[in-house]
């Protein structure tokens, strides 16, 4: 299987995040990328394909913020990353702040993702190498692998947050509709619910958007994934929810990944995008459910098996020293 990965998805390291009252050293770091790289046995290089199909998913006075976002924090003489401390109340006044400090929290939702100098390079290269993969297999390939680091599902349109800066998966997808297909499907087997993937297509009826992951009640976003929330619009019916109490191994997660591959079938996608994330193995650190690393490569034998053609993008995992034998598992199992 072809896979790819740009060097500027390396530089991104910010110093550390706030998590659970306190700040600690940031999760999401350069090594998590280098150990699958060493795994499968290196990448490809991506061509920069420019921006057009970022700005197909991300608004441009987002895109504008994430370029020009620290240079302003730095001016403002704020020392170290940049980072939000207030966010608006849903359902306030949706005020046009200037100062850096508001319109860090309005485009961003949480304190565990810092913005850096180098964010934009990283995640820019993290979006070309789902370009690069999304076009191996619009050219033939069955199946292509992005080594997306930052990760993307919790990107929306117009914010960042949960380490995701540009929405690597819908920028796929959106790709693959542009080039002709006329129905995608994304499939997020991450730990953790891809709300920004939901929101970018939360009311359109050509992208599918299937999600297992640990019940929001319990974990982190909180805000999205319920089971009850199933798309508005053209896009009622197009978003499936399955969240999994904490805990939850390869039984429970395979009944579930069953019902969202049924569902993706009724769907009869040209195209399916797999947000995969191994925070779900057993001893991630932060993160509750219990598969192993031989699960992915079940898994993926499941999703194979459906035949579509397929863009892997990967998404979390926080175990860096067995993050490269679970993804290669899950890739064996293609």
């Amino acid at each position: 299987m072809r896979s790819f990965f740009s060097p500027a998805q390396l530089a991104h390291a910010p110093a550390q995040e706030l998590h659970n009252g306190g700040f600690t050293a940031y999760a999401e770091t350069p090594s998590r990328a280098e150990t699958i790289l060493a795994a499968i046995g290196g990448a490809e290089t991506p061509e920069d394909r420019g921006d057009a199909a970022i700005r197909a998913v991300h608004t441009d006075d987002y895109l504008a913020f994430l370029r020009e976002g620290p240079a302003r924090w730095a001016a403002a003489g704020r020392p170290g990353d940049a980072m939000g401390y207030v966010w608006p109340v849903v359902g306030r006044r949706s005020l046009r702040i200037d100062r850096v400090d508001g319109q860090i929290g309005r485009y961003s939702f949480d304190a565990s993702t810092p913005l850096t100098a180098q964010s934009w390079g990283s995640a820019y290269g993290s979006a070309q190498s789902a370009l690069a993969a999304t076009q191996a297999v619009l050219g033939g390939e069955r199946a292509a692998f992005a080594l997306c680091r930052p990760p993307g599902h919790h990107a929306g349109a117009d914010y960042y947050g949960g380490y995701c800066y540009l929405n690597t998966a819908a920028i796929a997808a959106q790709a693959a509709r542009d080039a002709g297909r006329q129905r995608v499907a994304i499939l997020d087997i991450d730990y953790h619910h891809g709300n920004g993937t939901q929101d970018i297509f939360w009311d359109r009826g050509d992208v599918f958007y299937a999600s297992i992951h640990a019940d929001p009640v319990s974990d982190y976003p909180f805000y999205w994934g319920h089971a009850d929330e199933t798309g508005d619009g053209e896009g009622a019916g197009a978003t499936l929810n399955l969240p999994l109490p904490q805990g939850a191994g390869l039984a429970p997660f395979r009944r579930a990944q069953d019902q969202a591959l049924e569902a993706i079938a009724r769907f009869a996608p040209d195209l399916l995008v797999v947000s995969f994330g191994a925070d779900t193995w057993e001893s991630d650190p932060i993160a509750h459910f219990k598969l192993t690393t031989d699960d992915y490569a079940v898994l993926a034998r499941d999703i194979a098996a459906c035949g579509w053609p397929s863009v892997i993008a990967m998404e979390g995992g926080y175990a860096v020293d067995a993050l490269g034998r679970n993804v290669v598992s899950l890739l064996s199992g293609f």
